[in-house]
């Protein structure tokens, strides 16, 4: 987050500074609200400390900038690594059921077991 400020000028890009966290969340781990749980799954390679959130009761996974509809994050900004990433999908996030829904940051939802199968990064 604090490096966003010395590079989104140089790419073109607008930004507003985040505001420091409180808590940092564990690699590992298990959020709860009311009667919902999400489980952390850390795939970092979009960015160094990536973490994705699995409901395991409802099967779906937000992947943020993971893992998209035939395609995955980016990683040539800054804290990118692409081998890193491909790691995370196949190791961390490819651990889901196959019939797992993905949620995106952006763009149409896609499962784990379409991507594992028609995703040509990870083929």
């Amino acid at each position: 987050l604090q490096s966003v400020a010395s590079y989104a000028p140089q790419m073109g890009m607008r930004y507003e500074l985040s505001p420091e966290p409180e808590v940092f969340l564990e690699e590992t781990g298990i959020i709860s609200f009311g009667e919902s749980e999400l489980e952390l799954i850390f795939a970092p390679g979009h960015s160094p400390a990536h973490l994705c959130f699995y409901a395991k009761n409802e099967n779906f996974l937000i992947g943020g900038d993971v893992l998209f509809y035939r395609s995955i994050g980016r990683t040539d900004l800054p804290g990118g690594n692409h081998q890193q990433l491909i790691d995370s999908i196949k190791n961390n996030v490819f651990k889901l059921p196959d019939d797992c829904e993905v949620f995106p940051g952006h763009g149409p939802s896609t499962s784990i077991g379409f991507e594992k199968m028609n995703n040509p990064f990870l083929m």
